[in-house]
């Protein structure tokens, strides 16, 4: 029996980065007979906060929470997220015309893509980037064009800021055609830890008006920052309003990634289309959770929860870096969010430390994961799989590490990471 041919937006790929990591992390336990300390993927080791899981508890037995929610979302969330949001961009945010809430950030992306994209439109997306990005865009019809963030020119021998990294605004200015529709924005960054400026993002934004370009400015991990202020592009100024979508999620705020509830927020005449294709996607977003996150903007916000919380993770980002400290290896100081990106140009790979031939295709930083997982048994993961191949040399030398675990296994993985000493030149 010959097997139906898969449509071209879901062919090819190999193998994805989670699948290859995640399989050597097994491996490397099974092997060992020891587990290893996962610093890799993204997700929280520990659960919500009590006042959240209640209010999910609370929903649940409730029958009309339990069914199909307006597409659009439920009146409880759209109206806690309006006023939460409403003081952070600077304007009363209509719940019902300048808001839908999606099935995660993700879902929501996906929505502004089909909602704006026409075959062989162009998105400009910075790298690295976030892996959804290009196979979102690529599935709405859009073509994918590239524009490097630049690490600092002493990064490979430095510990700084990763507001450091820097956008090349020639780069950008150049990357504009008249094909180009959108600009993807990522701030607090992943993997780097950057929040981009006033500056920068008023440069963006003049860019796009003068152009004419929607920007899709996504903000989940805007509840992670650790300088005094977190800039919206969308409060700069009215022209740069009228052209922004803006992405949130309560998964990353409220430690609950699987709960998959995410909103966008922007000008009336552009959410209407981001709701029509949210529609035709999932048609609505999971009920019980929408209401349980209503309850616990609300408490969040009443009870100073994300200030609270990111004491705690500038807490856990000390516990990690104290670690690289010790062995001399520099790293990005994150802004935001909740990865660190370091640098492992000095360390040396075992010579006859034997690789796959998978591996040896990849660049440095997939060699420096895979070793390190079996050498050490700490999980990090390459974040060359977040570029092109041109701009991969710029990060084969730096691992990701995630922060969003229990202090104990952050202790545990810096502890286990001091045995990287024999190993630096």
């Amino acid at each position: 029996m010959v097997l139906p041919t898969p449509g071209i937006n879901v062919q090819g790929g190999g193998v994805d980065v989670w699948s290859l990591i995640n399989g050597a992390a097994a491996e490397a336990s099974k092997s060992s007979g020891k587990p290893v300390t996962n610093l890799g993927q993204g997700f929280f080791s520990y659960a919500p906060p009590e006042f959240a899981s209640e209010a999910l508890k609370e929903a649940l037995p409730v029958a009309a929470y339990n069914q199909y929610a307006p597409t659009k979302g439920r009146p409880e969330l759209l109206n806690a997220v309006a006023k939460s949001y409403s003081p952070l961009f600077k304007r009363e945010l209509d719940p019902n015309s300048e808001l839908v809430i999606t099935a995660g950030a993700n879902e929501g992306m996906f929505s502004a893509f089909f909602a704006f994209l026409n075959q062989g439109d162009e998105v400009i997306v910075f790298e690295p980037f976030f892996d959804q990005y290009v196979p979102d865009i690529q599935m709405a019809g859009g073509k994918v064009v590239y524009v490097p963030i630049h690490p600092p020119k002493d990064a490979e021998t430095r510990t700084s800021s990763a507001n450091n990294w820097y956008i090349d605004f020639d780069e950008l200015s150049n990357a504009i055609t008249p094909k180009t529709k959108m600009i993807v924005l990522n701030t607090p960054h992943n993997p780097i830890g950057k929040v981009l400026t006033v500056e920068e993002l008023s440069k963006i934004g003049e860019l796009a008006v003068k152009h004419n370009i929607v920007i899709l400015s996504d903000e989940v991990y805007d509840r992670l920052f650790y300088s005094s202020e977190f800039p919206r592009i969308a409060t700069l100024s009215p022209e740069i309003w009228d052209l922004t979508l803006t992405v949130g999620s309560a998964g990353k705020s409220f430690s609950a990634t699987g709960w998959r509830v995410g909103w966008v927020i922007g000008p009336a005449p552009l959410i209407h289309y981001v709701a029509k294709a949210n529609t035709r996607i999932v048609f609505s977003t999971n009920t019980p959770c929408q209401i349980a996150v209503a309850k616990s903007l609300a408490i969040a916000d009443e009870t100073g929860y994300f200030q609270e919380n990111i004491n705690n993770f500038e807490n856990k980002i000390k516990i990690l870096t104290a670690a690289f400290d010790k062995l001399g290896l520099p790293y990005s100081i994150p802004e935001g969010g909740y990865f660190v990106l370091v640098n492992f140009s000095k360390v040396k790979i075992p010579e006859d430390f034997e690789f796959d031939e998978l591996i040896q295709q990849k660049p440095r930083d997939f060699k420096l994961a895979i070793w390190l997982i079996k050498a050490l048994g700490v999980v990090a993961i390459p974040p060359t799989e977040f570029t092109t191949p041109k701009t991969a040399p710029l990060l084969e030398n730096w691992l990701r590490f995630a922060v969003c675990k229990d202090d104990s296994i952050l202790e545990e993985a810096a502890e286990k990471l001091q045995g990287l000493k024999q190993y630096i030149q």
